[in-house]
């Protein structure tokens, strides 16, 4: 998939609040300058959404990059015809000063058929940088 023009919503869905009023923050202000690693991911929610917005544009590339070595996949394979449909971010919990998890729940359809995925993934800060290291099944 092409990357969204740089004044579009980010695919990740963040939001910014002025006053009494929401609206989704652009690509460029969000998710692309850690995708194009100008920027580094402020925290484990900010990674977590690059990787999100990573997993709509099938962006392997920076999927394999911000995954920590010791649970990194190799080959990392996506199915072409999944569309992503949107993320919804329950909580960011910072547990330290280098590690963190995120409940989130990520939407998606293949082949016409629509998937919802819930996890809590964990996140570790190493050398200044967030991975992502692995999940854990969100509760029923």
């Amino acid at each position: 998939m092409q990357n969204p023009a740089a004044t579009a919503p980010c695919p990740c869905g963040r939001t910014h609040t002025t006053g009494k009023r929401t609206t989704p923050l652009p690509f460029a202000q969000c998710c692309m300058p850690i995708l194009q690693a100008t920027q580094p991911a402020a925290d484990a929610e900010s990674l977590m959404r690059s990787r999100y917005t990573a997993y709509t544009l099938c962006d392997t590339h920076w999927l394999l990059q911000s995954w920590h070595p010791s649970t990194r996949p190799e080959p990392l394979e996506l199915e072409p015809d999944t569309r992503w449909l949107g993320l919804d971010v329950k909580a960011h919990k910072v547990i330290d000063a280098t590690h963190a998890e995120v409940h989130f729940v990520a939407r998606y359809k293949i082949q016409g058929r629509a998937w919802r995925l819930e996890e809590r993934s964990r996140f570790v800060c190493e050398n200044g940088q967030w991975l992502y290291l692995d999940a854990i099944p969100a509760p029923a």
